[in-house]
């Protein structure tokens, strides 16, 4: 009898496919995590895994014990900030104290400085034998000289002061016209026309003035002449002291007049500008 090709069979059974399995356990009664198969735990844990050290549940305890650490370091960068500027104030104050001394060190440097070279003058005088006479007399002159040099300062000093107040005065006055000119535009063109004709004669009689104030100063002025010059000959002096008092008693009425004119128009000028005003305020409002 020929041997068998098949193999033996085992003790635990047959050799068939359904030995690998057992037809007891199923495969779908498994658990699967969302993991997978590998995320089921087992009781080697401790092991072969090691837990992360990283606090799992954040609460409100969690973030006030993080801002408290956040607020400290805030802190401390605040006070180092605080001591940093404190010797920046310091070194500050240090640093215009020294140079205030050396302000005050260089202006007494300056001053032994021209007494140096005084002193040097002198000695090459001495050197030289120059007569004391002479050096009295250079001496002198260049007193003159300094005190003209002053008194040409001083004069320039006063006509920048007279210039700057003209040029002040000048640009107020710009300044007026333009808020005239603005109001002026807001007016109606009947209280435009009145307002430039008041504008015209005021002018006029402001130019009849200055005039008729010209022609009374040069007549003072002779007066106080001709009563110093012909004191010796009464009639010429009473002739002509007539004629000048007719003339300026003349020259005193039309002032007056003109004066009168003058206030006249300050006045209706001013009552436009008021009406003009209480126009402004009505259409604001």
């Amino acid at each position: 009898m020929p041997p068998s090709t098949s193999r033996p069979a085992s003790r635990a059974g047959s050799s068939t496919a359904s030995g690998i399995l057992s037809p007891h356990i199923k495969v779908a009664d498994r658990p699967v995590t969302q993991q997978g198969l590998s995320g089921m735990k087992t009781g080697m844990k401790g092991i072969f895994f090691v837990e992360s050290p990283q606090r799992q549940i954040k609460d409100k305890t969690y973030y006030l014990g993080l801002l408290r650490s956040k607020t400290s370091e805030l802190t401390s960068e605040i006070n180092k900030l605080q001591e940093e500027i404190k010797m920046y104030k310091q070194e500050k104050a240090a640093y215009l104290s020294y140079e205030r001394r050396a302000e005050a060190l260089a202006g007494e440097i300056k001053e032994w400085q021209g007494q140096l070279e005084d002193y040097n003058m002198v000695v090459d005088l001495l050197n030289t034998n120059t007569d004391i006479a002479e050096v009295i007399r250079d001496c002198n002159l260049l007193k003159v000289q300094n005190d003209r040099d002053a008194q040409s300062v001083d004069k320039i000093f006063s006509e920048r002061q007279a210039t700057e107040k003209l040029i002040q005065a000048v640009e107020e006055d710009i300044e007026r016209e333009k808020a005239a000119d603005d109001i002026i535009k807001d007016m109606t063109e009947e209280n435009q026309i009145k307002y430039m004709e008041m504008k015209a004669a005021n002018e006029k009689v402001s130019q009849e003035l200055f005039a008729q104030q010209q022609e009374l100063d040069a007549l003072s002025m002779k007066e106080v002449s001709l009563r110093a010059v012909k004191e010796d000959n009464q009639e010429i002096a009473s002739m002509e002291r007539h004629s000048f008092n007719f003339g300026f008693y003349y020259l005193l009425i039309r002032l007056t007049e003109v004066r009168k004119k003058t206030s006249h128009f300050k006045k209706i000028i001013q009552q436009l500008d008021m009406d003009l005003e209480r126009h402004q305020g009505r259409i604001t409002s």
